[in-house]
């Protein structure tokens, strides 16, 4: 038995006949007989009574249609849910945001977006640091991330430029340099720096670390952040100063003011990652919207062209 024999046999009970369901169909009268008498034979069952205008279904007959109708439907869906996951309209896509990523504009855009063209995709969101979000891709626990480059130990995956982000200067509120609405980094030279673990961003931490020196001073390393995002609570604290990305400013600490820096400032730079040699259409639609939005979003960010980088 195959799902044609199913299509048949719902046929023919809802036109009550063997002609008019032929008719429907697009065959002959007498190869459709046929093939239900071959139903019937193959699972032992009458699903008919032959009338003499027309056909009625039996009790066993009535029971089956409405299974019969189920598993079709099912087919549909199946079919349905196949030509969507390859069109990449249907599915779910885990993505991974590293340290802050998730305060930037772009992200709730993306999202938004992407629904609006795509509703039926699900988007998981998960936050935490380029290292741990390198071992969950490789461990295939999300699908795509983006990162603070360079990722450690990225073999097998495909990373690919994103954007550089500005920064800025987080002082303690009432700080005597917190009248400068603008600063030059080597006006840090004696204050003592936050700053997050190289392990979890070693690109944007090198990055800082090298400003600094090109200003003319080795930064007094202060209290460690375990977060990038945590650098702000600890400024607030009075513990310090810090350079952090400028979607920071969305923290409103309360006891801490942001600064814009000279010509001299690390930028933050961010990444897309996935692992190499995945050609779904459904993250390739992701990237494709993501990379609109930074692009519609080019304030504070100088957005990386990649030309066709992930197969868009």
């Amino acid at each position: 038995m195959d799902l044609r024999h199913l299509r048949y046999f719902v046929a023919v009970a809802e036109n009550g006949s063997f002609t008019r369901a032929a008719e429907q169909i697009g065959m002959e009268q007498p190869p459709l007989s046929q093939q239900i008498k071959q139903l019937e034979n193959e699972l032992g069952v009458l699903l008919f009574q032959r009338l003499t205008r027309g056909v009625k279904l039996t009790d066993i007959g009535l029971v089956l249609l409405d299974q019969a109708r189920a598993l079709l439907g099912m087919q549909q869906q199946f079919i349905a849910t196949a030509t969507g996951l390859a069109r990449g309209e249907k599915g779910h896509i885990r993505v991974g945001l590293a340290g802050a990523v998730s305060l930037l504009p772009m992200i709730p855009l993306t999202v938004r977006r992407f629904r609006e063209v795509w509703p039926d995709v699900t988007i998981y969101l998960e936050e935490s640091n380029t290292p741990a979000l390198r071992k969950a891709l490789h461990d295939r626990a999300i699908d795509i991330a983006v990162v603070r480059p360079p990722v450690p130990d990225g073999a097998g995956l495909l990373v690919s430029p994103l954007l550089e982000e500005e920064t800025v200067v987080a002082l303690p509120k009432g700080h005597p340099l917190a009248v400068h609405p603008h600063l030059e980094l080597e006006m840090l030279a004696d204050e003592p720096f936050i700053i997050f673990p190289r392990e979890l961003g070693p690109g944007f931490h090198d990055a800082i670390l090298s400003a600094c020196h090109n200003a003319g001073f080795t930064p007094r390393m202060g209290q460690q952040a375990p977060q990038i995002a945590s650098t702000v609570p600890l400024v607030a604290a009075g513990l310090g100063v810090s350079v952090v990305p400028r979607s920071l400013r969305q923290i409103h600490s309360g006891g801490v003011t942001y600064h814009s820096l000279g010509a001299k400032a690390p930028r933050a730079e961010l990444a897309i990652a996935m692992r190499a040699g995945q050609h779904v259409p459904l993250l390739s639609n992701f990237i494709s919207t993501l990379r609109a939005c930074c692009r519609d979003m080019h304030a504070g960010a100088q957005v990386i062209a990649l030309g066709e980088a992930e197969g868009e």
